[in-house]
């Protein structure tokens, strides 16, 4: 095993935290410092996995600040931010469309259409009739007119079949 300085351990923990693999971390490592290191030894920097429990104090806090902020901070990450992703696009569209690549071109137009439109969130939008708001009505019934409606719509659904 190679032995690691805290600059080294540092970068090690951190890119744990941002949920790299330990294989990923060990050719960053690699690249970053010159060191050829194995994933097991990575590993036990990992204060979330079983063989990273004698990991010291000192390196837990910066993995949990590390993942914290990571967590908490979608704006360093350029992907997560629709502008960035449509000038992607924009710059896709335009290489595809100079290349007289129509299928690609007409594919990044809906991609761009529904990045716009709001496709990729889970929000949905109710409205009322025609588009207008929806109308809040609150019944106050006793429990005589309550049955009563029950009954009613129990007749119903018995008479369109659905019972």
């Amino acid at each position: 095993m190679a032995t690691l300085n805290d600059d080294v351990k540092r970068f090690i923990v951190q890119a744990l935290a941002c949920y790299d693999t330990p294989s990923q971390v060990a050719e960053a490592v690699k690249e970053e410092f010159g060191l050829v290191i194995e994933r097991q030894q990575v590993a036990v920097y990992d204060p979330t996995k079983k063989v990273g429990k004698a990991l010291s104090q000192k390196w837990r806090d910066l993995f949990e600040e590390t993942r914290k902020k990571f967590l908490n901070n979608i704006s360093d990450i350029p992907i997560a931010n629709q502008t960035f992703r449509l000038r992607a696009l924009n710059r896709m569209f335009t290489r595809a469309e100079s290349v007289k690549n129509v299928g690609l071109a007409a594919q990044l137009l809906e991609q761009a259409s529904k990045e716009v439109g709001g496709a990729f969130t889970n929000r949905h939008e109710l409205t009322g009739k025609n588009g207008g708001p929806l109308e809040h009505r609150v019944a106050r019934l006793s429990d005589a007119e309550l049955d009563a409606e029950i009954a009613k719509a129990s007749a119903a659904m018995s008479h369109d079949g659905h019972q």
